[in-house]
């Protein structure tokens, strides 16, 4: 086979859009747009990858930076024939292939496009574009054929005739190039249309003209070429992606109470028995265990949840990790970087963020566990606080192992409670406290007899 590059159009403005943001950069299911054509064109192990990026280019190469993809910048933006014009140092004119695709054509598939790469092989043409067929093709270029069905060119909707606006079968903008012939017609491209644009579909005209043979592959899905022009299509691949997801989890084995409310990301993987409640959001590469139970309002994102871990209502979860077994919320929020071991109880209006908990250990209510590393069967007490900030830096607190530390304590950081120790209820803890000790540091209760009658009588008197 030649080799095969592959040349990735995101230079448009996406004026529909009505956003400062570029189009490609949009998020679809948490990701941007164009992630999702780049991690499709890899899948085919091309010699190399290109983008064309133009309206805030800087921004969309932040964002899709990669060692492996060459950005090519077009300035100004003069129609997607003048974007494969600029890109030329990167694919030609030598001997090979270029498959072009649109960054905002997110739902493409591999398979369709390992076939249109192989037809474009079989059948030797200078050009094999994709199709499809629509009900309502309003918008797109129509393709033209003879009375033999052969493509003969591509006219665009604002070019077209009454009678060619009629013709269903539209180009979705990807294409298979023999680059030496595309080299030939590259620079022949005319701005003389509605736009003043250079049109790369022209070139399939061109092409034609010289007798070199082209053709096209029918899409059957017309959802896997759909482009995403405004934030109501975007929606609307949103929710297809979506459905898809959730099908595919309840046929593994999962259990939605209520899919429709359910937002689940792509990448997202669940383990059988698994009870997933109405209005809970799963973001991310997150991945959960065997026969959970997720009740509503929660949202967990970049995480990992073990078997058989319970999630009840309205907790976050934030780039952690919960072992099996262990029960977090209701109210509960793993803010980032939080460790959860087996049996581990945290509940009510807990926060805790770069944090370790060990197996067997509760944080049952209104605590904050902050830069803090818990042992093993460690009982935190209602409203304890480690004091974690000192407002220039953060500081550790070590509770270890069977540590008792009682309600409404603050251990102000850095500071350590050895193994067994106890913290008696309401103690600010400044110092270590030894092992099996019990460290007490509250002020002394003061009982003044009468005193509450004696003012009573004071303001009454006035």
């Amino acid at each position: 086979m030649n080799p095969l590059r592959i040349l990735i159009m995101a230079a448009g403005k996406g004026t529909r859009f009505k956003s400062s943001w570029p189009k490609v950069l949009h998020r679809l299911a948490g990701q941007p747009l164009a992630s999702y054509v780049i991690t499709t064109a890899q899948s085919l192990n091309p010699e190399a990858i290109g983008i064309v990026v133009g309206q805030d280019a800087e921004k969309v190469r932040s964002a899709l930076a990669d060692d492996s993809i060459h950005f090519v910048e077009q300035s100004p933006q003069l129609g997607t024939g003048h974007a494969v014009q600029v890109a030329k140092p990167f694919w030609g004119p030598g001997d090979g292939t270029l498959m072009i695709l649109s960054g905002d054509v997110p739902l493409i598939s591999c398979e369709t496009l390992k076939a249109l790469v192989e037809s474009h092989f079989q059948s030797g043409s200078s050009v094999t574009l994709l199709s499809t067929r629509l009900d309502d093709p309003t918008g797109y270029g129509r393709v033209v054929r003879d009375a033999s069905g052969e493509v003969v060119r591509i006219v665009e909707q604002k070019d077209a005739t009454p009678e060619e606006r009629i013709i269903q079968e539209v180009n979705t903008g990807i294409y298979c190039f023999k680059t030496p012939d595309l080299a030939g017609v590259i620079d022949l491209l005319s701005a003389a249309n509605s736009q003043k644009e250079y049109y790369l579909p022209e070139c399939v005209g061109l092409l034609k003209a010289r007798n070199q043979p082209v053709s096209a592959v029918l899409c059957g899905n017309p959802v896997e070429v759909a482009g995403v022009n405004s934030r109501v299509e975007l929606a609307q691949l949103e929710q297809i992606l979506r459905e898809r997801k959730t099908r595919e989890l309840m046929r593994e084995g999962v259990t939605l109470i209520d899919p429709s409310s359910t937002y689940i990301s792509p990448n997202v993987t669940i383990g059988p028995d698994t009870v997933i409640y109405p209005n809970v959001y799963i973001e991310g590469n997150s991945r959960i265990g065997r026969a959970c139970q997720i009740y509503p309002n929660v949202r967990i994102t970049q995480s990992v949840l073990e078997d058989r871990v319970l999630v009840l209502d309205s907790s976050v979860i934030v780039n952690s990790h919960i072992e099996s077994e262990s029960q977090i919320g209701p109210f509960a929020h793993l803010r980032t970087d939080v460790e959860i071991g087996k049996k581990v109880r945290i509940g009510n209006f807990v926060e805790l963020k770069k944090t370790s908990v060990g197996d067997g250990s509760t944080a049952a209510h209104l605590s904050y566990l902050g830069d803090t590393q818990v042992g093993r069967k460690v009982n935190v007490g209602a409203g304890t606080i480690t004091c974690n900030y000192d407002g220039i830096q953060k500081h550790r607190t070590v509770i270890e192992d069977h540590v008792f530390i009682g309600s409404d304590s603050q251990l102000v950081a850095p500071v350590t409670v050895k193994e067994g120790a106890y913290v008696a209820a309401g103690s600010t803890i400044t110092e270590k406290v030894p092992k099996d000790a019990l460290a007490i540091a509250r002020s002394p209760q003061v009982i003044k007899p009468d005193w509450a009658r004696k003012r009573r009588e004071s303001l009454k008197k006035g």
